[in-house]
């Protein structure tokens, strides 16, 4: 595919090393208007991406990093060098654009006007390096169709990102189902795609990168709640909702039954509220092996660390309501 004077890309990194390498020349293979976002690289990334010919935005230490404030910035001086820009591309720095995604990207955005946001199967490169990075994996195996949202890889229409206003910048993580709900409120579309879209390096090989992961997610559902939850969608209600359940009230809850019957002051069969979180493993179980479609083992395990992750959803949900509490601020939260 001869890259369309219309097609532009804005990529998104700091100290991602070769893997930044490889998604550089992986997208300039068919696009040649790329701008390179750097968040104070200082393993040469940004020389690279100049020794490209990429367009390169250096971001201002002095205020904290956001992959939101990244890809805005990003668009924003790719429009000002090529106007005529049309259709952007976001990748994340940590990815590989596969082979023959922009062409069905492009042609779908080119067949569908109404549709603001296209992406496909983003798919971890090493699942079997860790538990972790296959987690990853199956969670990037969103349904084929019409979305609620996309992750940091897509094809966006440039038209439509501009009615909405970007990202919005105050989000430090989840940013991208928060611009899609504005999307969809202006009535544009998103969609999946069944096709490979990039190639993902998660790296994330220890519970603490897990964890950390996890707590990125209840600060996004915080946040989003705090922001659109009275909508009539009720925008990550129902994920605030089980974070505070299922990693509050029912340990604690646990916890206070387990220590009262041990020292004689409930009956012992009070225990049998500690089957509650086997009835909700179960029932990600259930969804595992059936939409999802996963063979039994990773189905358990998958299963699993969706039940545990509800504690540190807790904790970043707690995270955010202390900070804006205290009127602290925000800074990026990282896994890695």
């Amino acid at each position: 595919m001869e890259s369309p004077k219309c097609l532009g890309a804005v990529i998104i990194g700091r100290n991602e090393g070769d893997r930044l390498k490889a998604c550089l020349r992986s997208t300039h293979t068919v696009i040649k208007n790329i701008v390179y976002v750097d968040s104070g690289s200082t393993d040469g990334s940004i020389e690279f991406a100049e020794s490209m010919g990429v367009s390169v935005v250096n971001l201002d230490t002095s205020i904290p990093f956001s992959a939101a404030r990244a890809r805005n910035e990003g668009f924003r001086q790719l429009l000002k060098e090529h106007p005529e820009t049309e259709y952007v591309q976001f990748v994340d720095g940590d990815c590989q654009v596969a082979d023959g995604w922009l062409e069905a990207a492009y042609s779908f955005l080119e067949n569908d006007p109404s549709c603001a946001i296209v992406c496909g199967r983003r798919q971890e490169k090493f699942p079997e390096a860790s538990l972790y990075n296959l987690f990853c994996d199956i969670e990037w195996d969103t349904p084929v169709g019409e979305a609620g949202a996309c992750g940091g890889d897509f094809l966006g229409r440039v038209e439509a990102l501009e009615a909405v206003e970007g990202f919005n910048p105050s989000v430090i993580a989840g940013e991208e189902p928060e611009m899609c709900f504005r999307l969809r409120e202006k009535n544009w579309k998103i969609f999946r795609i069944d096709h490979l879209m990039t190639h993902h390096d998660a790296q994330m090989t220890e519970f603490q990168q897990w964890w950390q992961r996890a707590k990125r997610c209840g600060h996004a559902y915080a946040q989003g709640f705090d922001m659109h939850g009275m909508s009539p969608e009720k925008y990550y209600r129902r994920e605030v909702k089980s974070a505070i359940t299922w990693g509050g009230v029912i340990p604690v809850l646990l916890l206070l039954v387990t220590g009262l019957a041990i020292v004689g002051l409930t009956p012992p069969f009070s225990l049998v509220l500690w089957l509650l979180p086997a009835v909700l493993f179960l029932k990600v179980l259930k969804y595992s092996l059936g939409p999802k479609k996963l063979p039994f083992q990773p189905a358990v395990l998958y299963s699993l660390s969706l039940v545990v992750a509800k504690i540190p959803e807790l904790v970043g949900v707690q995270k955010y309501y202390q900070r804006k509490r205290k009127n602290s601020g925000f800074s990026i939260i990282e896994y890695k």
